[in-house]
């Protein structure tokens, strides 16, 4: 009798159950797409408010749709959104058995009225702010259809396991991070992140573009402390994924 067929693509299948069962929090892959020479985007200099810098390929960006569809939720900063004012819908045209949950980490409550994510909202946005925001704010934001939650945090920094804890009490098996430098190396150095998925492009940004994370050095070291690492092509870019920490483990 053959055992252990099929055991690795069946675990693979029930990773974010997985590691909710046995931590309360959903399994976390930060996705990032990054220059050639492992940057996250061009100098502030170089680019206006709102405007949008695609560095990877069609190709690459449906391969990202899909990845937003396999996620209960994405999750972003408000760094991100005052810079790129992103949508962070599934856009893959595929039925979900749950909506995506569009999560934003805002410590003082500044997601603008006017941004495509509170337009767009529909019982789908939920924001985390500090403590200490006043009512006043929370209230104008939940007239519009945002949900605000508050959680602890330090020095204007929320904390990240509080915010993975109340999302798995929410049921979230699966959280896909697109965030900019600094929560990419926040999650990373607090030990948050399950999965990496990068996306290189052959555009070379240069050393004064916007690092990958804050404080965790160039994405190739990190590839030297991933389990797994499988690489392919995703039309013209390279697609590199592997395993920071094992959800059954």
């Amino acid at each position: 009798m053959a055992v252990g067929v099929g055991e690795q693509e069946a675990r693979a299948l029930n990773d974010g159950f997985a590691r909710w069962i046995r931590t309360g929090r959903p399994q976390v892959t930060l996705k990032a797409a990054l220059s050639v020479d492992g940057m996250l985007a061009p100098p502030a200099a170089q680019r206006r408010v709102g405007q949008v810098h695609w560095l990877t390929s069609a190709e690459a960006r449906a391969e990202v749709q899909r990845m937003r569809h396999g996620a209960d939720a994405v999750l972003t900063g408000i760094g991100t959104v005052l810079a790129d004012d992103p949508l962070l819908k599934d856009r893959s045209g595929l039925a979900r058995r749950r909506p995506l949950l569009r999560v934003v980490l805002d410590s003082r409550l500044r997601l603008p009225l006017d941004s495509q994510l509170v337009r767009s909202a529909d019982g789908d946005l939920l924001v985390f702010c500090g403590m200490e925001i006043s009512g006043e704010r929370v209230r104008a934001l939940e007239a519009v259809g945002v949900e605000v939650a508050r959680v602890a945090g330090d020095g204007g920094r929320l904390e990240l396991g509080m915010v993975l804890q109340e999302l798995g009490r929410r049921k979230i098996l699966s959280l896909l991070l697109e965030c900019g430098a600094e929560l990419n190396g926040a999650f990373l150095t607090a030990g948050l992140v399950d999965k990496v998925v990068l996306f290189y492009a052959e555009t070379e940004l240069g050393v004064t573009a916007v690092p990958f994370a804050v404080g965790v050095g160039s994405p190739f070291l990190l590839e030297q402390s991933m389990k797994g690492v499988t690489r392919e092509r995703v039309g013209v870019d390279v697609r590199v994924s592997g395993v920071l920490r094992d959800v059954w483990g």
